[in-house]
C-alpha cells in the first residue's frame, strides 16, 4: 500500500541498567531560585522540505540490525536514488484491523510533526503483512549508559530534550515512554526524541512485554499505582518525571532509585511508589539539584512544564555550554 509517515523508532537497547547501590542524600530545595528569561524562540524546521518526494519502499536496501525490542527490530537502511541512511523500523506481531486503523489515524497526527529534537517520520509501509516505519537515520545511537557529569553539557542535553518535549506537548501528543534509550544522538551533538505515537498503540496488543521492569522503571508514580491522586493521570506530567529520571541517571552514572530486595517488578515498583523521590547529591550545584526536584515531584500538579523548564536557572545560566569529550560507560552489570 502507499505509504505514510509514521512513529520514530524503538532506540536501540545496547546495555541493561546497573542495578543501583547508593542511597541518594538529601539536598535542599531553594524556592527563592528566579525565572528570569522568556522561552527560547520556536525550532527551526527540519532539513528536509515536506515537498520532498515520496519514498518507495522497492527503493530501500536493508544494511544491518541496529536495534530490536518487545515493538519490534530497526534497520539501517540506504535510499539506492539518493544514497541517504534511514531507519526502518519492523513492527512485529500481526495486528488486528481495528489496531491498524488506530496506528494510521496516529499517522496522521504525527505526519507534521517537524523538530530538530525529535526523531522525523518519513514514511510507512504495509509490506508482506508487516507494518514498516521509516524513520530519521540518529548516527550517533542512543544515550543509555552515559554518564555526564559536566553540568553544561548535561544543561544542553536537557534543553534539546525538553525541546522537543514542549513541542510535542504544545501539539497534544504525549511521549509515555520517556527513558535514556529513546534519547538519540547524532555526531552533530543533536540530541532527538525517539519511538513515540504508534507505540502507544502497540501497548494494548503487547500489554505483558510493556509492563516490564525495563520500561516502568521511569513510568511516575501514579501511573504506576492507579490508587494514587484517584486514578488521575497526567500524561505531560508523566513526560517531566521520566525525564526527571533520565537526567538525574545520567548525572550519577547509574539509575537513581535504591532498590532493594531481589531487584524485582515488584521491588522496583515500590521503590518508586512509596520511597521519597530521588534528589540530586549535594555536590551538584544548587540550580541542578533545584531543577532535578522540579521534575521529581510525588504530586504530578507540582512538576514543572516543559516550557517552564526551560526556563530554569539550571538551562538558561548554561545556554552556551564548552562541549568536552563524554565518554560513555563500560557496558554496565545487569540491574536485575
Amino acid at each position: 500500500m502507499k505509504g505514510h509517515q509514521a512513529q520514530p523508532p524503538a532506540a536501540a537497547n545496547r546495555h541493561q541498567r546497573r542495578k543501583p547501590d547508593l542511597t541518594l542524600p538529601i539536598a535542599e530545595r531553594s524556592p527563592a531560585l528566579p525565572v528570569p528569561l522568556p522561552l527560547p524562540p520556536n525550532s527551526a524546521p527540519s532539513s528536509l522540505p515536506s515537498s520532498s518526494p515520496p519514498l518507495h519502499f522497492s527503493d530501500l536496501e536493508r544494511m544491518n540490525r541496529i536495534g530490536s525490542g518487545c515493538g519490534g527490530t530497526v534497520y539501517k537502511v540506504l535510499h539506492r536514488p539518493t544514497s541517504r541512511l534511514y531507519a526502518l523500523k519492523v513492527i512485529s506481531g500481526n495486528h488486528e484491523d481495528s489496531v491498524c486503523r488506530q496506528i494510521y489515524r496516529e499517522i496522521e497526527i504525527l505526519r507534521e510533526v517537524d523538530n530538530p529534537n525529535v526523531v522525523k517520520c518519513h514514511e510507512m509501509f504495509d509490506h508482506a503483512g508487516e507494518i514498516q516505519v521509516l524513520l530519521e537515520y540518529v548516527d550517533g545511537g542512543s544515550l543509555e549508559g552515559t554518564h555526564i557529569h559536566h553540568e553544561p553539557s548535561l544543561a544542553d542535553l536537557s534543553r534539546q530534550i525538553l525541546s522537543g518535549l514542549h513541542y510535542l506537548h504544545r501539539r497534544k501528543i504525549v511521549h509515555r515512554d520517556i527513558k535514556p534509550s529513546n534519547l538519540l544522538i547524532n555526531s552533530k551533538k543533536e540530541v532527538k526524541i525517539a519511538d513515540f505515537g504508534v507505540s502507544r498503540i502497540l501497548a494494548q496488543t503487547m500489554y505483558p512485554c510493556h509492563s516490564s521492569v525495563g520500561t516502568i522503571a521511569y513510568m511516575s508514580p501514579e501511573r504506576i499505582d492507579t490508587d494514587i491522586h484517584q486514578g488521575k493521570y497526567d500524561g505531560y506530567a508523566g513526560d517531566i518525571w521520566s525525564f526527571g529520571v533520565s537526567i538525574l541517571e545520567f548525572y550519577l552514572g547509574r539509575f537513581p532509585f535504591v532498590v532493594v530486595g531481589q531487584g524485582d517488578w515488584a521491588s522496583l515498583m515500590c521503590a518508586i511508589c512509596l520511597s521519597q523521590p530521588p534528589e540530586a547529591p549535594p555536590t551538584a550545584s544548587m540550580e541542578f539539584r533545584d531543577f532535578v526536584a522540579c521534575c521529581l515531584q510525588r504530586d504530578p500538579a507540582k512538576r514543572w512544564s516543559a516550557g517552564q523548564l526551560l526556563r530554569h536557572p539550571f538551562i538558561v545560566q548554561n545556554q552556551h555550554p564548552v562541549h568536552p569529550p563524554q565518554p560513555l560507560l563500560p557496558p554496565p552489570p545487569p540491574l536485575f
